[in-house]
């Protein structure tokens, strides 16, 4: 069979992933598979082959659709729950993957009653233990746009029916079970490297070792993000090929017999694949490794790429959703370009020209993979990784491997190694910060649409294939058209586009104007910070710049505002400003008068401080004018900065289109501003509801006055002010004004045309 199949086994894996897809999906997904059958009878595949893939189709569909059908069977509680090893405890949370009797996976969250509990669950693994639990099935929150994170699809992805919220449970039994023990082993060994190694060094050994990512500093993640080289703190092919390589030369030099070493191995690298987490990446790298010496042991003439094709069609059946994981496409997607070029890649001279090559045919193959669910890409990581994949492979994961078993072996000698380690590692990562510093490093797109993925996937495709053939000059060429076409997009939009982003219980408008002239972005949202016990403080604290709104601005590929308005002082509408400035170009920066001093704005004024940005104070009368827009200033009218009622408040007008934005702008400030600009505010056509619709704003003097067709209240979901509160929608109901609510919809954009204002959900 294996012989019969020989250059063929990609068909077979293709044909798995449509039939797979199709059955999560839509049944119109099955025209793919015409497709395939239309390019293998191309390439003069015999008939028993078509036959063969339709076969393996309608199998892999009612097999999937079976499965998916097995996991939304009833789910009720109380019931007993058993505890995988995919869990994590961060303040006084307790978060991950538990199974029913069925094998079923369900995210549970628990939230921990007290640190001496938290210090019960986090001195042992909680794998393999069996709780009686109760509580309440929920749904996955709503992402706050299209562009963040989605609790849905990552259920999705992890093949698990829901999300359980634990009222209370009891421990019933402990299985003792291979996978637990070696999940066991592995939380034993998380605890030796906390214990052993230096506090600098333990987060690298962790993630480097064992496949742990939990503590990495996220600054630090983010530089290395920046410079493209975060899949060198995952275990891949080359940490198992090296961990491979040492262990079986271990074996020889002890004397044992090469075929029992070969079996040893292959027992050995599944238990490590377990130990170190179980992530996509390390179980496609083993896979490889084991169908390839398997293959050796029983003299199949296998290649690379079909040896590639097995493990994915066993990675499918396995488990059937592991294609939405962004870490197998990319391990997949990555590892097949590698392979595709393997030859072009023999034929450079020299290990830099080779490194620079891999980097290249990676990155070319996977960028539009990567710009669909990170809206950006590293352009310096071509350069960077011709240092660094060589200083992690060949120097700092051996360092690591010698470190850990010196720890169990011999400890002073460990000692001294780390001794002499430190300071390298220490001004190795100082090196990292300094060149995430150096700006235009990221290449920042915006999500493409799926039929521009499929022109860029092609584009690289036939890419990689000039590059096969040495025709350097079309290759480029055929590279840069389609990715000049992604950037200039944006710039074709002849529409004003203002979305209120959800960003819970806060402000945040981002303004595009038409062909791009300018972004404005007004508030930056924002969480209330309380005083906490400080076993309940999270590791990484949730933050609304980077998590809401800079996904928001990379999704829209938005890498430049031109002016940041904070209309003023409030930690909802200000708080997400310093993340914004960490990740985003900004122009200058506007806000109300005197407003700076206050202890909210203490972290924006640091960072935008560093950046060197132009922040101006801004009053009524101030104005601008971009393109036909106009935007002036009507509030405040004094330089005495006391809270709400001195927001900026914006009017911009575009046509016949006024739009209003008030910020948190209350009663005594809205009168005001009614009697000295009535003419201005005068039948706007969208009004910003001030304080997200709180009964102390949105009057009825000012109602009346501004007369919008429209209005928009930003509050979050189940907030705790009740906002927006029953008698401001009762007043907006009186008068018949429409109204929209980020609250209940999630994130509102308007478009204008020119004539005609458009509400949408981005998508």
């Amino acid at each position: 069979m294996v012989n019969t199949l020989k250059n063929k086994w990609l068909y077979y894996a293709m044909t798995v992933l449509v039939a797979a897809s199709a059955a999560f999906e839509s049944a119109w997904l099955f025209l793919w598979f015409v497709v395939l059958l239309v390019f293998c009878y191309y390439k003069r595949l015999s008939f028993l082959h078509l036959v063969a893939l339709t076969i393996v189709c309608g199998v892999m569909y009612s097999y999937t659709l079976w499965k998916i059908d097995k996991l939304f069977k009833p789910f009720t509680t109380p019931i007993e729950l058993l505890w995988t090893s995919d869990y994590k405890i961060d303040g006084a949370s307790l978060r991950g993957f538990m199974k029913d009797d069925k094998g079923r996976k369900i995210y549970v969250h628990y939230t921990l009653k007290s640190e001496q509990e938290k210090y019960m669950f986090s001195k042992q693994s909680l794998a393999g233990q069996r709780f009686f639990v109760e509580g309440e099935i929920i749904l996955p929150e709503t992402p706050a746009h299209a562009y963040s994170f989605s609790m849905a699809q990552y259920l999705k992805s992890k093949y698990a029916l829901g999300v359980l919220e634990i009222s209370s449970w009891r421990l019933m039994a402990t299985e003792h079970s291979v996978a637990s023990f070696l999940a066991q082993q592995r939380y034993r060994m998380l605890r030796h490297i906390e214990n052993t190694f230096p506090a600098a060094l333990v987060t690298e050994a962790q993630a480097l070792l064992i496949g742990s990512q939990e503590q990495v500093d996220a600054d630090l993640m983010r530089a290395y993000q920046k410079l493209g080289i975060t899949h060198l703190f995952a275990i891949s092919g080359l940490h198992i090929t090296l961990i491979s390589l040492l262990f079986f030369e271990v074996l020889l030099r002890l004397r044992v017999r090469r075929e029992l070493a070969t079996l040893l191995l292959l027992i050995m690298l599944p238990t490590y694949a377990v130990l170190a987490g179980g992530a996509p990446s390390v179980w496609r790298a083993v896979l490889v490794v084991e169908v390839v010496m398997l293959a050796r042991f029983w003299k199949w003439r296998l290649s690379a790429l079909d040896a590639l094709s097995i493990c994915f069609i066993v990675f499918v059946i396995w488990q059937p959703a592991v294609f939405y994981q962004i870490g197998f496409q990319l391990s997949f997607l990555a590892t097949f370009s590698l392979v595709l070029s393997s030859k072009l890649l023999a034929s450079m001279q020299g290990m830099l020209m080779q490194t620079f090559m891999m980097t290249c045919v990676c990155q070319i193959l996977v960028y539009p993979l990567l710009l669909l669910h990170f809206y950006e890409i590293s352009l310096s990581s071509f350069i960077v990784n011709v240092l660094f994949v060589p200083l992690f492979s060949f120097i700092i994961l051996p360092l690591n491997i010698v470190l850990l078993i010196m720890t169990y072996v011999w400890q002073p000698l460990a000692a001294l190694l780390f001794f002499l380690y430190e300071p390298c590692r220490s001004l190795l990562t100082e090196g990292v910060f300094f060149l995430q510093s150096i700006p235009y490093q990221m290449w920042v797109t915006g999500k493409p649409s799926i039929m521009m993925v499929i022109l860029l996937f092609s584009s690289a495709c036939a890419t990689l294939y000039y590059f096969k053939l040495q025709r350097w000059r079309l290759a480029i060429f055929v590279l840069i058209v389609p990715a000049l076409i992604v950037q200039l997009l944006p710039y074709t939009n002849k529409q004003l586009i203002v979305s209120f982003v959800d960003v819970g219980q806060g402000d945040c408008i981002v303004i595009e104007l038409p062909y791009r002239k300018a972004v404005y972005v007004i508030d930056t949202g924002g969480v209330l910070r309380f005083e906490q016990e400080s076993w309940k403080q999270r590791h990484q604290e949730y933050e609304v710049g980077r998590q809401i709104v800079v996904p928001f601005l990379k999704g829209r590929g938005i890498s430049k505002i031109d002016k940041l308005i904070l209309t003023h002082a409030d930690a909802d509408h200000v708080e997400g400003a310093e993340e914004v400035l960490r990740e985003i170009s900004v122009g200058e920066v506007h806000v109300s008068p005197h407003s700076l001093g206050k202890a909210v704005m203490a972290d924006f004024l640091q960072e935008a401080m560093n950046k060197r940005l132009v922040i101006r104070e801004q009053i009524a009368g101030n104005a601008w004018q971009a393109g036909k827009a106009k935007f002036r200033y009507l509030w405040p009218t004094d330089v005495e900065y006391e809270g709400n009622n001195d927001s900026l408040v914006l009017l911009m007008e575009l046509d016949t289109l006024k739009m209003l934005f008030t910020g948190d702008l209350e009663r005594e400030g809205e009168l005001a501003l009614a009697e000295i600009a009535y003419e201005d505010i005068d039948n706007v056509t969208v009004l910003k509801i001030g304080h997200h619709g709180s009964k102390t704003s949105s009057s009825d003097e000012f109602i009346d006055a501004t007369n919008p067709q429209l209005a928009v209240i930003m509050a979050g979901k189940n907030n705790r002010y009740n906002h927006p509160h029953p008698e401001v929608i009762a007043r907006l109901q009186r008068r018949h004004i429409a109204y929209l609510v980020t609250a209940e919809i999630g994130t509102v954009t308007l478009q204008w045309n020119g004539t005609q204002l458009e509400f949408r959900r981005l998508k």
